[in-house]
């Protein structure tokens, strides 16, 4: 499965993401998505890797405002992906909360 439009095989593209998920530069959000990524990108369709992508690309207090309910999410990021970062806040034994 070629996807060189967005930087290769799938494979690549997952691994980009995932180094990207991990280094944002903030670093409550690099962990949140840090954690989702680790469990979730091996399973997600394209569909779901441009969402993912697309929010890596928004402006990480945003990010974290809208995690944190500070903010309403705009309605090109309030997808499933999304709901799986907030899904992620909630749970008490994270690797993120430790």
């Amino acid at each position: 499965m070629d996807d060189s439009n967005k930087g290769g095989s799938s494979e690549n593209r997952r691994k980009r993401l995932l180094f990207r998920a991990q280094r944002r530069g903030f670093k409550e959000v690099d962990l949140i998505f840090g954690a989702y990524a680790q469990n979730h990108l091996a399973g997600l369709d394209e569909a779901g890797l441009d969402q993912f992508e697309a929010l890596l690309t928004a402006p990480d207090q945003d990010v974290y405002d809208w995690l944190r309910g500070a903010a309403a999410v705009p309605p090109e990021h309030d997808n499933g992906v999304f709901a799986g970062l907030k899904a992620i806040i909630g749970h008490k034994d994270a690797k993120w909360n430790a």
